[in-house]
């Protein structure tokens, strides 16, 4: 009887593995599908607005306005990541950044929603898409000025690196140089200063 029971605490044993591994597989599927999933939903979204950017009329206006801003933002956000990486002193301007990314979400979202009004209706508010353009002028221009300071800066500190550099060139070119022989230069000096004699003196 001993010999049965301890095989069948080895197959249950065996068995609770292979159910642990096979939920253990079934999560990992369901967490890589769902992640999948959202990224199919985020190209087929890029692909849907770049290819409504292309429509003619308002609707068209709308989608390039979209991308346009996603464009400046992600730059945005990228400069200044760069730019805190490196170390800089950066202030208040990642918040104002983050600031700017959530009101550019908004807007985005009125921009759909304009959008989609225009598709499915003739009669739209053109005094609405005024304003939309308006704040997409106003928080794109304040993206591009972020940037051109950023960018200021990142040169102002490459300039200071490479005075360094050109410096301890010149230095280490001036080190390399071999000292002259002060023999070389007795030498050199009386060559210079010796006077000819003439054959009568040579006959004294």
């Amino acid at each position: 009887m001993a010999p049965i029971g301890t095989f069948l605490t080895i197959v249950l044993v065996a068995l609770l593995f292979f159910l642990l591994a096979a939920a253990a597989g079934v999560y990992l599927l369901v967490k890589v599908g769902k992640k999948a999933t959202k990224k199919a939903r985020k190209v087929t979204g890029r692909v849907a607005s770049h290819m409504a950017a292309m429509s003619p009329g308002d609707v068209g206006e709308t989608e390039r306005m979209r991308l346009d801003l996603r464009r400046e933002v992600s730059l945005t956000r990228q400069a200044v990541d760069q730019a805190l990486r490196a170390g800089w002193g950066l202030g208040d301007l990642p918040q104002l950044v983050a600031e700017i990314g959530a009101h550019a979400e908004q807007l985005d979202g009125q921009l759909a929603l304009y959008a989609q009004h225009s598709r499915v209706s003739a009669y739209v508010d053109h005094a609405s898409l005024g304003r939309l353009r308006e704040h997409h002028a106003k928080l794109t221009t304040s993206c591009a000025r972020i940037r051109a300071d950023l960018l200021n800066d990142q040169m102002a500190h490459s300039a200071t690196g490479i005075d360094d550099i050109q410096s301890r060139t010149d230095l280490e070119i001036e080190a390399r140089r071999r000292a002259p022989d002060p023999l070389d230069e007795i030498d050199e000096l009386y060559r210079r200063t010796a006077v000819p004699r003439s054959p009568r003196d040579e006959h004294r």
